[in-house]
């Protein structure tokens, strides 16, 4: 018997040892390769990046994984409850596998096969950190005994709180988010740390499957595993039982934050912002590394600026009348699921859509479109208002399809179905009403810079970035016209000439190879020799052509790029009128030099730009200040910046021109146009057939340029000129942004003597003349001694037909811009 016993005890060791043996050679086969989990120690997940305007405010985000990562220690004990009785209540106390919970799971799974029940899982959190960073997803024992195997490697490796704060930074939350952070503001709009006993139980509840949990398709669902969550926390002890009692009653209360852009009316200013960080660091770093970026926006001035350009083109449309409605649908038993399908223009809240519902000769009754929620419930509540016809007399005259008419009746101008724009207004007794909108055709941009600094500080694109995305402030090139003019003056200026030289203002032509070009004056006509500042004041095109001429447009060309205008611009005459295409951006950079006295700008909208760690890693300023930073004041000297920026014109010539500037402000092309309590100089321009409307203005410490035309260049009709159409929207944003700033006038540099001169001839005036200006000259220059015309000798001698090439010629007659 003790034979058969130890004969038995021996088989059974040898068949011990062999299916020890052939466990240990499989799961030495399995995890044989077997990923470095040692990669944890420097794990960089992807994290959103965050674009913020100056004074902080959140502009826009972008990531791939919508990820914020927070420290274990920023995780409420609230949160990290919730999600150890969800997931793994014995975590602290395992190392990496919870046998007594892989007990459970197996006799559940039994009862569970026997009943066609779902099998459940028993992965502690180091396990599904194993999985979700070193392994797939794939549903074999393989991969669980490798998840195993690595689970307690790493729990030898890295502490509990290390292993809890992976975890919890990592998962999928659903609405493409990850990480607790993000999942707070994607589902609550608010911080980890404000989450309460109910919110922080549902993101714990998320991690098992986010979609079979979802908060408006699976809502009885998703509160069910809440409140399997909250009871855990009961029975764990991290909550009473009153407490909750009371957050099992609460609805789920998910209230989605929206992505994108957030901040009002910032949206040009942010895509141009992404667009330029991809060019800088490529599409991985915008998405995915967690960048910090501080603009240069200043939201107050930029709602200042949609809110001028907005009218500016609602004010040019409505003069060319009524095009028709957004779109026709057939009204239905409910009219609000008729007009809902219609998108509204989500940055023009101050308009809604509409459908006519009822019209007659003098009124129209009209649906206001319901909202719709972000889970896609359409609002029950249903609004009606009416227009009078008293208050769309601009619709009266029809524009459609191209032919103009005239309509008799509002039932001639809307009819039942239309979906159209409305806009609460209030009427001259305080009442509110609602007035007809439609959609401008005709587009423009502003743009405004600190000219000492080449922060931009506002920037609107076009009407709205909903109708469309394309920036006319930054990718559209168009012609600046006579916006360029005050290049061709400063670049005269600093090479020998005064604001008293006399240039002939008289006919002109150019030939080549048997074509002409005779380039003309706005309305025609001539004004004979006449001052620098004349010829800039009244935008005298036949003035700057030969003032260009006579200096060389080399030299105009080399002023041009110094400015930033134009990168490789051609020396040819016809660009002296601002025939060469560029943006609203350049075009104001280049302003800028002017007010700051002729120090070179670099535009930027970004103030800083930090990595995920918080290490600057651009930064806009580049001026150095080795004394601002001491510790404590000690009566030494007041510190000193040191300006490092190239001065590429004279201070004395930017002074110069912002004084003829200030001319065509006062007395010139846009006299009566801007009206400002602050020194203000700047340019009209209008290019052929009033196709590029323009104005660029300064004050001393604010520079901001508007244009104005259509996408496809498109003549806008007589008088649709730079100081009809674009002086007044700067107006509107300066007088604006401006208020309540103290007036300061412009800075003249030392050594500039002002010499009163006659206004027309440029000579010293003489005691009692009539028509006298004080002019600035440069020291040992002043008005001439004798009166001497620029071009008049050739014009006198016949001499004038120039021969250009034919290149340029071609460029002249297909080009020539600058009208006004």
């Amino acid at each position: 018997m003790v034979r058969l016993i130890g004969y038995l005890f021996g088989i059974g060791a040898v068949m011990f040892f062999v299916v020890a043996l052939g466990v240990a050679w499989y799961v030495g086969g399995v995890t044989r390769d077997l990923p470095d989990y040692e990669v944890l120690a420097s794990y960089e997940p992807p994290v959103t990046t965050r674009i913020h305007a100056a004074n902080g405010s959140l502009m826009a985000e972008h990531a791939r994984e919508r990820r914020l990562y927070l420290p274990i220690q920023a995780v409420p004990d609230r949160v990290k409850a919730a999600f150890l009785s969800a997931e793994d209540k014995n975590f602290y106390r395992h190392s990496g596998l919870d046998y007594k919970g892989l007990l459970r799971a197996v006799i559940t799974n039994i009862e569970n096969l026997s009943s066609g029940r779902r099998m459940v899982g028993a992965s502690t959190i180091t396990q599904q950190v194993a999985k979700n960073f070193l392994l797939s997803s794939e549903q074999t024992f393989d991969r669980k005994i490798r998840e195993a195997v690595l689970a307690y490697r790493i729990e030898q490796a890295y502490s509990k709180d290390r292993i809890f704060e992976l975890y919890l930074n990592e998962i999928f939350y659903g609405l493409n988010s990850y990480g607790i952070a993000s999942a707070a503001l994607t589902y609550f709009n608010k911080s980890v740390s404000e989450l309460n006993l109910q919110e922080a139980a549902y993101l714990a509840a998320l991690p098992k499957g986010p979609s079979n949990y979802h908060p408006y398709r699976r809502t009885d669902q998703a509160i069910t595993r809440r409140n399997w969550v909250i009871d855990r926390m009961v029975e764990n002890g991290y909550v009473t039982t009153a407490d909750a009692g009371e957050a099992k009653k609460q609805p789920l209360g998910v209230n989605p934050r929206r992505y994108g852009s957030y901040l009002f009316a910032s949206d040009y200013f942010a895509e141009e912002v992404r667009r330029q960080i991809i060019g800088r660091y490529g599409e991985s770093a915008l998405y995915e590394g967690g960048l910090s970026v501080r603009t240069t926006l200043d939201p107050q001035m930029q709602r200042m600026a949609r809110s001028a350009l907005q009218k500016g083109l609602i004010k040019y449309d409505i003069e060319q009348g009524y095009r028709g409605p957004v779109a026709t649908v057939n009204i239905g038993e409910d009219w609000g699921l008729d007009v809902v399908e219609t998108p509204p223009l989500h940055d023009v809240p101050e308009w809604r859509l509409a459908v006519v519902l009822e019209v007659d000769d003098n009124s129209a009754t009209v649906g206001l479109r319901p909202n719709r929620s972000t889970s896609g419930k359409v609002d029950e509540e249903r609004d009606t208002v009416t227009l009078a016809g008293g208050d769309m007399e601009w619709a009266y005259r029809m524009k459609r399809d191209g032919k103009r008419s005239k309509a008799k009746t509002v039932s001639d101008i809307l009819s039942r179905g239309d979906v159209i724009y409305v806009q609460a207004v209030k009427d001259e007794d305080g009442k509110q009403k609602h007035i007809l909108r439609q959609l401008p055709e005709v587009q423009g941009a502003l743009a405004a810079m600190d000219p000492h600094t080449g922060r931009v500080l506002a920037m609107v694109g076009g009407f709205s970035y909903a109708q469309s995305q394309f920036n006319r402030a930054t990718q559209a090139m168009r012609q600046p016209g006579s916006s360029f003019k005050p290049f061709v003056y400063a670049a005269a200026l600093d090479n020998g000439y005064s604001p008293a030289s006399v240039v002939l203002d008289a006919p002109i032509q150019l030939v080549s190879g048997g074509e002409l070009w005779q380039p003309k004056n706005y309305g025609g006509g001539s004004a004979g020799p006449s001052t620098l500042r004349l010829g800039i004041e009244r935008s005298r095109n036949l003035m700057t052509v030969r003032l260009a001429k006579d200096m060389g447009m080399n030299l105009v060309a080399e002023y041009a790029e110094r400015f930033g205008i134009y990168d490789d611009m051609p020396p040819l005459l016809a660009m002296s009128l601002g025939s060469g295409e560029t943006t609203v951006l350049r075009m104001i950079s280049g302003y800028a030099v002017l007010a700051n006295g002729g120090k070179q700008i670099k535009p930027s909208l970004i103030d800083r730009i930090q990595d995920r760690y918080g290490k600057t890693i651009f930064k806009h300023e580049e001026r150095r200040c080795d004394a601002c930073s001491v510790a404590e004041w000690q009566n030494q000297e007041e510190p000193v910046v040191a300006d490092n920026r190239e001065q590429v014109l004279d201070p004395m010539t930017a002074y110069q021109i912002t004084s003829m500037l200030e001319g065509v402000v006062a007395r010139g092309t846009a006299a009566g146009k801007v009206k400002l309590d602050h020194p203000t100089a700047g340019k009209t321009g209008t290019t052929n057939d009033e196709k590029d409307a323009w104005f660029v203005g300064y004050t001393p410490d604010l520079v901001a340029g508007v244009f104005f035309g259509f996408d496809t260049p498109t003549p806008m009709g007589r008088g649709s000129t730079g100081g009809n159409l674009a002086a007044p929207i700067f107006n509107d944003f300066m007088s604006a942004a401006l208020e309540g700033r103290q007036p300061a006038d412009f800075r003249v540099p030392p050594g500039l003597q002002l010499i009163a001169i006659n206004r027309k001839t440029g000579m010293e005036a003489q005691p009692g003349e009539p028509d006298v200006i004080y002019e600035s000259f440069k020291p040992g220059t002043g008005p001439a001694d004798f009166f001497s015309v620029i071009g008049m000798e050739e014009y006198a001698t016949g001499e004038e037909i120039l021969n250009v090439s034919p290149q340029a010629n071609r460029a002249v007659v297909s080009g020539a811009g600058g009208l006004y």
